[in-house]
């Protein structure tokens, strides 16, 4: 035991040695490959120079060649049209990948070859389905229990019922709407079966809008009847007698009741003259994402690692073959 307390320093010493030797000798190669590197640039720098400056040219002249536009519409799918919506939207996205020119030009689309892509995605507003109605409240809640909220919003079950919903097309160029914006709206709102619920739907608006307006009027001239009778000492023949805190309050809760649904009733006629009502859009938005409007960056790095990579082989070459005499 002794004897070996005695070594173990003298062994731990020397290989300390030996690492610091080791990590010197790597630090020195270190520099030494630095040194070389150096060496390199100074004495191929006229070719790295043309090189670094001939892919920025060309990828300079890419960039303005190859760019990208994304132009977003927000539209609210009506009756029931969601499902009708997005199999329209891809059924265009495969004539645009099918390059059927004649299809897309027949459903008025004036210069179809700019488009590249065209798809449709729900925007998400929980808050909202839930909102529209308590059956919406239960699913969610029922769906919660056993999954993940956020993957619940995600799907396309749940998905497709948001109000809203989002449009995204790509082209190689800027538009303006009436070339390719208005033709794609214009086909998706022709379809013979929604319109004819669209036409029954605004008549049942218009029809519950004048019927609210009638018994409106009608509470009105009775609360205009009340209040005439409770100025005066005299008392109107048709007058309808009232407890206070009972009916009179039902009435004004009915007429209040009456109005807000109005309000919502004439909304809903705004938004219902199309099966595919636009509300917003965004033209124009250039992409940069990807390599997009990067490739005056990515060219010159690209033509550099060649040239390395073509040093490389060659010493690689010349190093095998004074092996493969050396052994001859």
């Amino acid at each position: 035991m002794s004897s070996n307390s005695q070594t173990n320093p003298d062994n731990q010493e020397i290989d300390l040695a030996q690492v610091s030797k080791k990590i010197g000798n790597m630090y020195q190669n270190f520099l030494f490959l630095i040194f070389k590197g150096l060496l390199f640039v100074k004495r191929n720098i006229i070719i790295l120079v043309v090189l670094f400056i001939l892919g920025a040219g060309l990828g300079f002249y890419q960039d303005r060649k190859t760019t990208v536009y994304n132009h977003e519409v927000i539209v609210k799918p009506n009756f029931g049209s969601t499902e009708y919506a997005y199999a329209k939207v891809n059924l265009i996205n495969s004539k645009i990948k099918e390059r059927d020119f004649e299809f897309l030009k027949a459903i008025g689309i004036k210069k179809p070859t700019l488009i590249s892509k065209i798809e449709i995605e729900p925007i998400s507003d929980i808050y909202e389905f839930v909102n529209s109605r308590e059956q919406n409240f239960e699913l969610v809640k029922l769906m919660a229990e056993s999954s993940d909220l956020n993957k619940i919003m995600k799907e396309e079950t749940t998905s497709k019922n948001y109000t809203n919903h989002k449009i995204i097309l790509t082209t190689n160029k800027e538009i303006n709407r009436k070339e390719i914006v208005e033709p794609i709206l214009d086909y998706l709102n022709k379809s013979e079966f929604y319109s004819k619920i669209q036409s029954t739907i605004l008549e049942n608006i218009k029809l519950k809008i004048e019927s609210n307006k009638t018994t409106i009027n009608q509470i009105d001239s009775l609360l205009a009847d009340f209040s005439a009778a409770s100025k005066g000492n005299t008392k109107s023949g048709n007058l309808v007698y009232y407890n206070e805190n009972t009916q009179l309050n039902d009435v004004l809760k009915t007429k209040n009741d009456l109005v807000l649904d109005q309000g919502s009733r004439m909304l809903e006629l705004v938004f219902s003259d199309k099966i595919v009502k636009e509300n917003s859009e965004v033209l124009n938005i250039k992409n940069n994402q990807s390599l997009n409007g990067k490739l005056k960056f990515i060219f010159p790095i690209v033509f550099l690692c060649i040239f390395f990579g073509i040093v490389l082989i060659r010493e690689f070459y010349k190093s095998q073959m004074s092996k493969m005499k050396d052994t001859i």
